[in-house]
């Protein structure tokens, strides 16, 4: 039974004092794969991270993503790896199991692997749900050094016995607290339970928010794990400029046009709450003349692709996403995250904001709070530590749409002799325009 982790923590790391890799005693092959990623100096995650692992010690690691926990257990997994060897058999089990919660962090991930890993020799295979189910199977079955996958079709392949976990040394679990959101704890504990003993492995736990939940998991499948956090009085990115606007959600749209005109940003991923909110954001950005598709839960894997494809590569400027996608998408130049519907889970906030300002970079996070939603700017305001600053939109910023929804054709009716009949319809409000809203 493993006991409860260390309370202490690494002292911080000031900006005065970097924390390059030099200072590490790695592989030169893994030097080499740093080298080749462009790193020199130390995230405050790695700083923290890396002088415990690279020792051996399990982590519990608190960190926004975006920070470069992923450089820092990849680094941490290649070491081990190469300088433990082990005999092989004829059991195709990896030396390294990676667990993320969602195929885009998986593919993430592995991209992250393949460059830092290049020089290794260390062979890297990623399963995920959706898409190549049996080529992923028969690529398992041959066998691989390191294994990322998601949940569900990492349990699939093992109860098929495509392959085993007898030979695993390290243990990844990546966004813990995602999983938990997801519902993966069932799942997590299936393949915890079936690998080598705690005291037999080195096992990373790393998560946003390392809530009660996620560490008892920590204590029941790690060996004394260390915790580490990373400026927990702001656990949102430090670069991020944070702006909000309160709008009546008649006066949303009007207000977006507004701001991608007045912003003229490179790359913006705008969240809503609904799947249909969603597409109907995405269509009307279309009339209005904005490169904009929506990706959602629901989406055919080989259509999410293609659009974080586009997305990642600028052909694509504008993606609309539910909160499937906060976590999931992991792509650099994000230059603004807009909040068309401020999240109701305050740990969103984090995540969505999470999309910009990554690994050094500075961005910008505007969210729009009407009436529907904006209730839960309390909660994200005590857990982020800081009051967002509130920004107030000129009668200039309101942009009217191009094309408004289709209107719906009713029978036709006695002229009405009640005038009040379109005093409160979905135009403007008087205030601004002058006059009374249309019906």
């Amino acid at each position: 039974m493993s006991h409860e982790p260390s309370p202490s923590t690494l002292k911080p790391v000031s900006d005065e004092q970097p924390v390059l890799f030099d200072r590490f005693d790695l592989p030169a092959t893994v030097r080499q794969g740093i080298e080749a990623a462009g790193f020199t100096q130390c995230t405050p995650i790695q700083a923290r991270v890396l002088p415990l692992s690279l020792q051996g010690k399990d982590v519990a690691g608190q960190a926004q993503t975006g920070t470069g926990k992923t450089a820092a257990f990849l680094i941490t997994t290649f070491t081990r790896l190469l300088r433990h060897s082990t005999k092989s058999n004829d059991n195709p089990s990896p030396r390294a199991l990676i667990i993320a919660p969602t195929r885009e962090l998986v593919m993430q991930i592995l991209r992250d692997a393949e460059t830092l890993g290049k020089f290794t020799g260390l062979s890297l295979h990623a399963v995920f749900g959706g898409i190549d189910y049996r080529k992923q199977r028969d690529i398992l079955r041959q066998g691989c050094d390191v294994l990322v996958g998601t949940p569900g079709r990492l349990i699939d392949y093992f109860k098929q016995h495509v392959y085993t976990l007898q030979r695993v040394e390290v243990l990844v679990i990546d966004e813990a607290d995602r999983m938990f959101d997801m519902g993966f704890l069932a799942d997590l504990r299936f393949l915890l339970r079936r690998l080598p003993p705690y005291n037999k492995r080195q096992s990373m736990l790393f998560s946003a928010t390392l809530s009660y939940a996620v560490m008892e998991l920590g204590y029941e499948h790690m060996n004394d794990p260390v915790k580490v956090e990373v400026s927990p009085e702001q656990i949102t990115a430090q670069n991020v400029e944070h702006a909000l606007y309160h709008v009546g959600k008649h006066e949303k749209f009007p207000l977006l046009l507004g701001l991608l005109q007045h912003e003229q940003p490179s790359r913006t991923v705008i969240f809503v709450n609904t799947k249909r909110g969603g597409e109907w954001l995405a269509h009307h950005l279309g009339d209005n003349g904005y490169h904009a598709r929506a990706i959602t839960g629901d989406l055919d894997q080989k259509v999410r692709l293609r659009l974080v494809r586009d997305f990642r590569s600028g052909e694509l400027p504008i993606l609309v996403a539910t909160d499937v996608a906060s976590r999931g998408l992991h792509i650099d130049d994000v230059s603004h995250v807009i909040n068309y519907d401020l999240p109701q889970d305050a740990e969103n906030y984090v995540h969505r904001v999470g999309r910009t300002a990554r690994a050094g970079a500075s961005g910008k996070a505007i969210s729009l709070a009407c009436e529907d939603f904006v209730e839960s700017l309390e909660e994200i305001e005590a857990l982020t530590g800081f009051k967002i600053p509130v920004a107030e939109a000129s009668d200039e910023m309101f942009v009217e749409p191009k094309h408004r929804e289709r209107p719906v054709h009713h029978k036709p009716h006695p002229r009405p002799t009640d005038q009040r009949r379109g005093s409160g319809g979905g135009g403007r409000s008087r205030r601004r325009s002058g006059h009374a809203a249309r019906a």
